[in-house]
């Protein structure tokens, strides 16, 4: 399943507003079971543009062709979220 705007969007809602990434996670997962979503250290993704960025959080978009993954900037292609927050 391929994201959609409206999901980014909700995304970055729930990322702005919970207390905690896990809590964002957790929710996400609720919400859109078949879209993983991946919590990260800051620093894995430092070089990378994310696809929102909420102070010290950030959302990436993530893809996969079945064995490697890759940052995108096209949320029709991500199949992921991988979530970071600055220290």
């Amino acid at each position: 399943m391929a994201l959609t705007l409206e999901a980014l969007q909700q995304a970055g809602q729930l990322v702005a507003c919970a207390s905690t990434l896990r809590e964002a996670a957790a929710q996400w997962r609720s919400r859109y079971p078949d879209l993983r979503v991946v919590l990260v250290d800051a620093m894995d993704l430092r070089g990378e543009t994310p696809a929102l960025e909420l102070g010290p959080r950030r959302i990436y978009l993530a893809s996969s062709n079945g064995h490697c993954w890759h940052i995108t900037q096209a949320p029709q292609d991500a199949t992921a979220l991988i979530l970071t927050q600055d220290e």
